[in-house]
């Protein structure tokens, strides 16, 4: 009788979620208790308010394209769920480790201030709180694990945020 061989560790950071998940679970969640509670609106004129929300909204989906866009470039998964098979420095990953969750933010805070949501604007730090534990510690272990001197040194180099 054989005895299989042991599974070896899935190559994939282990994040909780998707990301883009859990920022639209806290906009639903943020622009629901608005609904149920009628809070005041933003004291913004609604024209500055939309231009603004606007602005955001696409600022932000710029950044998630372009930095996705390296990921391509590089011939690496996007997805958190599929093995990082490069580490990616160069074009927004210069000044962050992040710069698909800091288009994620943005366009979050855009949407919420479209949706008239101070609720959903509140809870983005929360929201951002999530990101770090469950997503971004773990892909820093996965991708310090994987990549070893070349991350930490690039980790010691470049913000995770800004």
């Amino acid at each position: 009788m054989t005895t299989p061989a042991p599974k070896a560790p899935k190559d994939t950071p282990g994040v909780i979620a998707p990301p883009p998940f859990i920022f639209l679970v806290f906009l639903i969640a943020g622009w629901g208790l608005d609904q149920a509670v009628a809070t005041p609106a933003f004291p913004i004129e609604d024209m500055a308010r939309k231009i603004a929300a606007l602005a955001l909204i696409i600022g932000g989906l710029v950044l998630e394209f372009w930095a996705s866009g390296f990921f391509q470039k590089a011939g690496t998964n996007v997805v958190p769920y599929r093995p990082a098979t490069a580490l990616v420095t160069d074009g927004p990953y210069r000044f962050s480790r992040n710069p698909m969750y800091v288009g994620f933010a943005i366009t979050y805070l855009g949407l919420a201030l479209g949706l008239q949501s101070p609720i959903a604007v509140a809870l983005l730090l929360p929201c951002l709180f999530v990101m770090s534990w469950g997503v971004i510690a773990r892909e820093e272990r996965y991708l310090e694990a994987k990549f070893g001197r070349a991350y930490t040194d690039y980790k010691s180099k470049v913000r995770r945020w800004l």
